[in-house]
This record gives C-alpha cells, sequence and structure tokens, in this order.
C-alpha cells in the first residue's frame, strides 16, 4: 500500500530537494506551496494523506481538524513545540506526533536586521534611492540607547549581547526571571511598567502562552515614549493587534518591526500593510538556506523510524 505524504506550506519550493523522501519506499510525495487556508479547507485537503509534514505552525491542527482526518497516521512537525497541534487529540485518535531540531539564532538574527531598519531607516532611504532622492530621512544614533527585552531566554540572550555590542543598555522582564539571572548576561532586571517607561526600543522574545497573550497592550504602549520602537520576532498574539496599529497611527510609539501577526499568512489588506512606520516580514525568522536541510531531512527520518514501529522524537506519548 502507498504512503501518502503532504508537506504543508512550503512557501520557497524546498521541501523536495532538501531530503532523500525516496528512501521512504512505497510513498507519495504531495507538496503544497501556499497555505491551504481555514480549517474546512485543510480537514478537506489532508483528508486522503497518511503522513502530514507542518513547517512550524503555518497551518494549525485543533482539534476540531484532526478529528476529521480519518487517514492520518502520523504528523511530523518542524521544532520540538508546536502550540499549532493539539497534541491530546491526535493521540486519541492514534496519531503519532513527532518534532525535529531547530536552529538556534536565525530569530535572533532578524529580530536584530528589524532593529538596525529602525533606528537606521533602512527601508525607506532604500526605497528614496529607488526614486532617484538622497537622504530623505534622518538615521538614530544607538549608542547609549536603553535596548528593552521582553524575555531573557536564549534567543533574548543572543539579542542581548548584540545590543551591548552597539554600546546599548540593556534592560529586561520576564514572569520568572530576577535581578540575579539578569545581571549574569550584564542585562539590569526591571519591573514590567518600568520596561516600557524606560526602553528606547523593546524586543519581544517571550513564547505565546495563556499568560503571555495579550500581554502587550493599549496601556502598555501608552508607557512607551513616543519616540520608541517595538520589535516582535516571537508570536502576534503577545501584543494586542488593534492596540497596536491604534498606537502606530496616533504617534503613540514611533515605529514597530513585525515579523509574526495574529493570522498568517497576513491579509493582503490589512491596516498594518498601510502604515509608513513600521518594518514587515512575513515570519522569517527561522527561515534560512540551512534550516530545510536540517528539518526535511529529520521529517524522513521520523517517517522511517515511525514505520520500523519506533518513533522518534515522539512529542504525544502516552
Amino acid at each position: 500500500m502507498t504512503l501518502s505524504i503532504a508537506v504543508l506550506d512550503d512557501y520557497q519550493g524546498r521541501s523536495a530537494d532538501a531530503a532523500d523522501w525516496a528512501s521512504v519506499q512505497d510513498s507519495k510525495l504531495t507538496v503544497f506551496n501556499e497555505h491551504l487556508g481555514d480549517d474546512d479547507a485543510v480537514a478537506t485537503a489532508l483528508a486522503d494523506f497518511d503522513v502530514i509534514v507542518c513547517m512550524r505552525e503555518r497551518t494549525l491542527l485543533p482539534a476540531s481538524v484532526i478529528d476529521r482526518l480519518s487517514s492520518a497516521k502520523l504528523i511530523v512537525t518542524a521544532g520540538m513545540r508546536n502550540l499549532g497541534i493539539d497534541m491530546a487529540a491526535a493521540r486519541a485518535r492514534g496519531v503519532d506526533v513527532c518534532g525535529t531540531q531547530m536552529l538556534g539564532y536565525p530569530a535572533a538574527e532578524l529580530a536584530w536586521a528589524l532593529v538596525m531598519a529602525l533606528f537606521k531607516r533602512i527601508p525607506s532611504e532604500h526605497q528614496a534611492m529607488r526614486d532617484g532622492l538622497w537622504q530623505t530621512t534622518l538615521a538614530e544614533g544607538m549608542s547609549g540607547k536603553t535596548f528593552g527585552l521582553f524575555g531573557l531566554g536564549k534567543l533574548g540572550q543572543r539579542v542581548a549581547r548584540m545590543a551591548q555590542a552597539f554600546d546599548m543598555k540593556v534592560i529586561a522582564w520576564s514572569q520568572n526571571l530576577t535581578t540575579e539571572a539578569a545581571a549574569q548576561h550584564g542585562v539590569e532586571y526591571v519591573e514590567f511598567d518600568a520596561l516600557f517607561e524606560r526602553s528606547d526600543i523593546i524586543s519581544v522574545q517571550t513564547v505565546l502562552s495563556d499568560r503571555t497573550r495579550d500581554k502587550v497592550g493599549a496601556r502598555e504602549l501608552g508607557l512607551m515614549k513616543p519616540s520608541a520602537y517595538i520589535v516582535n520576532t516571537s508570536r502576534g498574539p503577545i501584543i494586542n493587534e488593534k492596540a497596536l496599529v491604534e498606537a502606530l497611527k496616533s504617534g503613540t510609539i514611533a515605529g514597530a518591526g513585525l515579523d509574526v501577526f495574529d493570522v498568517e499568512p497576513l491579509p493582503a489588506d490589512h491596516p498594518i500593510r498601510m502604515l509608513d512606520n513600521v518594518v514587515l516580514t512575513g515570519h522569517t525568522g527561522y527561515v534560512v538556506d540551512n534550516l530545510y536541510p536540517l528539518v526535511y531531512g529529520q521529517a524522513v527520518e521520523n517517517i522511517l523510524a515511525w514505520q520500523s514501529g519506533t518513533p522518534t522524537r515522539l512529542l504525544n506519548a502516552e
């Protein structure tokens, strides 16, 4: 019997060549290069596949979808955590969910790229040069400015080191952060409100959870300096999107660098696309050229191990 494998959301068309899918004998690979759509569209498109390979949380697989995937036996996700998959629902249907390793640095690099783009006005100056103009904006110096981190985990620590290399003062807050733990990284621990009041730029480097969803809203944005920026390369819903749009429109804050959004892909008519004080990327923080051989190579390993009856990197063990 042929094993049917679906690869989802391969926007850049890299999956087929990034791994040895032919090593999975008697299989047929189908690659979806565009997002499938809402839950009904996902459930319909994937109803007949035995194996589903997801790239992080680009396509959500809640219980309402998993319960309609009558043929599914294995789900493989990029990364060892995927909040978009209902692990318990998959287990209840006897579907194994396995993960892969990820690279630990690309999201920090993109966060810093957005920081630089904001301070140095790179998108506007690039467009001005394309239009035949010269020096249309005034960049800001970064040395001596205060860099705020919402989260000081592994990614936050990387971003902190980058800020320190630019002679910026780094402050941080997270739920379980202490003065002593922050000091180990040359960072000052501050209270939550002080993070917003003192920072010239804030980078969100925390995970999405029930306690961080909408953690940054109109009140927090209102505490920021009118000259300050916010960068989010973590997850969109950590910042209340409506409040952020209003703060950007009204000049409550100077601008934002955003890689993540409430709805992804970001709708073409979304109001945030129309603002001239934002720098936008399409959830590319973890996407670099050497990621795909790692992720899809381990996806194939997971499928082969599952076929042999010994699933590897299992995320929803009983």
